[in-house]
């Protein structure tokens, strides 16, 4: 950038940045409403001019309000906000279950199939290259299958905003839920891949066994969850009550899960496909979960933003990029081989995979008490942990153009005329 022009975007960002960390000086609480008005504005905006998802106008805002920018929110102002962060995931996350067929996977053998091939291909393909490029191999292996997974979170609500029909649409969200619990139960068994916790062969079994523990036991508390919506659903019935009876099971399994040692990602997906499964056309989900869970989304997005990272960019970008593209040729080559005898066409296969490519931080949000990775992964890189949440971010703040793009222009399974959330 020229000087003068370099004069004049730092004398713009300082004259900016002062008055917004007064703001937030002076009340934080503030501060976060001012961004998350700012975030409905410029989604509002992009969306009637350009046809953006108001998605991107929530990451974008979070992203100029981050530390990385004006500073107008650190990211220890969100962990108080947490618990309401969480509530917005575990809602969307019961939504995706209510929306997910188990029984498409026995019915179309290719279709899972599909689902293992392409979270572990592209576990493999990052995995290798991050290796080949001089990452510490354990740390390159983790990597490798936390990046495999594709962001439910930012699939579901695109999804919800959109309104697409057709089957790219959902196999998309069978394989973003496929691919998160993969990774989910990766994180569990870190210690295990890593050797953390030593060589001793009691403790690798009693790892294992807590492992077998949080699956099992995170699919009990789901089917629980959803057998108790259907017992609660049938006594009351009401239009009205619904949506409340949905939020208050969210908001116990979700609790329970955590209170257990469980993983509430798992639990609320169960309980969601157990609630589907037996109250039929008795579950009526709105989207979000109702008014409150919009505007929890909004907040959910404007983190996701505020998250973003690119700290150490100049130096981890080849890690980044090989992180990235290997993603994609993972995830491409499966998704391919596997297309035409699951019954997907060439031209839908290249659709749903574009629109897997977002990747996803639900792994961290629904595990950790804070939004700090390294606790998660005790003895992995430093460096190779930052390249991956670098990638994470730029797939994030770009994911609701991956997944929207690909089922309109693409497939053509979204109309121009769809109707949209606010």
């Amino acid at each position: 950038m020229p000087p003068l022009a370099q004069q004049i975007a730092d004398w713009f960002t300082q004259l900016l940045r002062e008055p917004l960390a007064s703001l937030r000086g002076s009340d934080p609480v503030l501060g976060l409403a001012v961004v998350v008005l700012a975030a409905l504005v410029l989604a509002g905006a992009l969306h009637r001019r350009l046809r953006l998802p108001r998605l991107l106008g929530y990451l974008l805002v979070g992203a100029i309000a981050s530390p990385a920018l004006l500073g107008l929110i650190e990211r220890t102002d969100l962990d108080p906000w947490k618990p309401l962060i969480d509530l917005a995931v575990a809602a969307l996350v019961f939504e995706l279950g209510t929306r997910l067929r188990p029984r498409w996977l026995l019915d179309n053998r290719w279709l899972a199939a599909s689902s293992a091939a392409e979270a572990a291909a592209a576990a493999l393909a990052v995995g290798f290259v991050l290796a080949a490029l001089g990452a510490p191999t354990s740390s390159a292996v983790a990597v490798g299958v936390i990046a495999a997974a594709t962001s439910p979170v930012i699939t579901m609500a695109a999804l919800l905003e959109v309104r697409p029909r057709g089957q790219v649409a959902e196999r998309l969200l069978m394989l973003s839920a496929i691919n998160s619990v993969l990774a989910i139960l990766a994180l569990k068994l870190w210690p295990v891949l890593a050797g953390v916790s030593g060589a001793s062969v009691p403790d690798t079994l009693s790892l294992l066994a807590n492992a077998l523990v949080v699956i099992f036991g995170s699919l009990l508390l789901g089917l629980a969850g959803g057998v108790l919506l259907d017992w609660l659903g049938r006594r009351h019935d009401e239009p009205a009550t619904m949506p409340v009876l949905q939020l208050a099971v969210v908001v116990l399994a979700a609790l329970l899960a955590v209170a257990l040692g469980l993983s509430p990602f798992i639990t609320l997906l169960v309980a969601g496909m157990t609630a589907r499964t037996r109250m039929r056309h008795r579950l009526t989900v709105e989207p979000y979960l109702g008014s409150a869970g919009a505007a929890l989304t909004v907040m959910l997005f404007v983190s996701f933003g505020v998250l973003s990272t690119l700290t150490d960019f100049r130096t981890l970008w080849p890690w980044v990029l090989a992180i990235i593209v290997a993603r994609l040729l993972g995830k491409a080559a499966a998704i391919f081989a596997t297309a035409r005898p699951s019954g997907l066409s060439w031209r839908q296969a290249g659709a749903l995979t574009l629109a897997l490519q977002p990747m996803s931080s639900v792994s961290v949000l629904l595990v950790a008490d804070s939004f700090a990775w390294t606790p998660q992964l005790p003895g992995a890189d430093v460096g190779v942990i930052q390249a991956l949440l670098v990638a994470t971010t730029l797939m994030q703040l770009s994911g609701p153009l991956w997944t929207v793009w690909p089922l309109k222009r693409i497939v053509g399974e979204v109309a121009e005329d769809a109707p949209r959330s606010s």
